[in-house]
């Protein structure tokens, strides 16, 4: 189990090395998926030594076990042929052999039972590296989102502080509304002003008419007036 546990010392060990650094997400995630891949690599290559171990432990012991039941037969072959001391020897050859299957056999179920845990946790950690290479790009683009909102934001509080400019653009609009306003004044002056020519102009005309009339009329009075002109 001590190859899983430092697998996850290194990963944390990673993990903090990048955060401390400040990366961007989208490399610090890459970068993860890579280091957690190379670790289940190590990983897989760890767990198979440990599975030819225990394959090697089984073989030993099956050893034993075979050259046990060879001394018992030589055993019985011997006491076949009255050969009572050569079977005593074969006897305690097999018990030797006995004794070290046992022990074998204690290595072996001790290292399947080792085994046996190392796959479950192998087979859980490449889920979880599978779930978080889909994950990845999930992340990705929430993290990208995320820094295209704060990109805005930005530029809306720099607007929002830049008051000079704004102060700039009311004054000039106010400036642009008095331009319009004495446009407006001075046209309506200039109506008023040839109104009154106009009409001082016919006045004028209505006047001299007037006294011409006048005029006309005091010399035919007068031509009647004469001797010898009748009306």
């Amino acid at each position: 189990m001590g190859i899983f546990s430092r697998l996850r010392t290194l990963i944390a060990a990673n993990v903090n090395h990048l955060i401390n650094k400040a990366e961007k997400p989208e490399k610090m995630l890459n970068q993860l998926i890579i280091d957690m891949n190379e670790q289940l690599i190590e990983s897989k290559k760890a767990v198979a030594q440990a599975i030819a171990d225990e394959k090697r432990l089984e073989r030993e012991m099956n050893v034993q076990l075979n050259q046990s039941a060879e001394w018992e037969r030589k055993a019985v072959l011997a006491v076949e042929k009255g050969e009572d001391d050569l079977a005593k020897e074969a006897l305690l050859r097999k018990q030797e052999n006995d004794n070290a299957a046992l022990e074998y056999r204690k290595q072996w179920e001790a290292q399947h039972e080792a085994v046996s845990k190392l796959k479950v946790s192998l087979k859980e950690l490449t889920v979880k590296i599978d779930k978080a290479q889909r994950q990845k790009n999930l992340l990705i683009a929430r993290a990208k989102r995320a820094e295209a909102q704060q990109k805005i934001q930005d530029t809306i509080s720099s607007v929002s502080g830049n008051r000079s400019a704004f102060d700039a653009f009311d004054r000039m609009a106010q400036k642009v509304d008095q331009m319009e306003a004495q446009a407006d004044a001075s046209k309506e002056l200039e109506d008023f002003t040839s109104d009154n020519d106009l009409d001082k102009r016919f006045a004028a005309l209505e006047s001299s008419d007037s006294t011409a009339d006048n005029l006309l009329a005091d010399l035919k009075a007068k031509m009647q007036a004469l001797p010898g002109k009748s009306s």
